[in-house]
């Protein structure tokens, strides 16, 4: 029977850094328990009036004195997002951000599902 012998120090701590480095780049660039822009359109009446968070670029902007209004993409569809809090200003055009908020939906036409995202707050990733 062969047994396992331990790795020399250095290997240990080489696989432990490439760990952490791993998990530290997967933190940095997810947006924890967020959702497929795609899952909310799919399913509006499900997320009604629920908290939410999405991830993704934001590709339109429009914002003055803390207050705008952004769209959100992800590699499943696009969300506009509402800051009407006041706080934190509108992200520019190109930003990866995380958001948290309020999920709307207005109606939906055929395959078009008009709805918004009231941020609570969102974060730069």
């Amino acid at each position: 029977m062969t047994s396992i012998q331990p790795l020399p120090r250095s290997g240990r701590t080489r696989g432990f850094a490439v760990a952490l480095g791993s998990l530290a780049v997967l933190f940095l660039t997810a947006c924890p328990g967020a959702t497929d822009i795609k899952k909310l359109l799919d399913d509006p009446s499900h997320y009604e009036g629920k908290t939410v968070r999405i991830a993704g670029n934001v590709t339109e902007a429009v914002g003055a004195l803390g207050f705008g209004v952004y769209q959100v993409k992800d590699e499943t569809g696009s969300l506009t997002v509402v800051n009407q809090t006041g706080t934190g200003g509108t992200p520019r055009v190109g930003a990866k951000v995380g958001v948290e908020g309020t999920f709307r939906s207005a109606f939906t036409v055929g395959n078009k599902t008009v709805a918004v995202l009231q941020e609570k707050r969102h974060k730069a990733r």
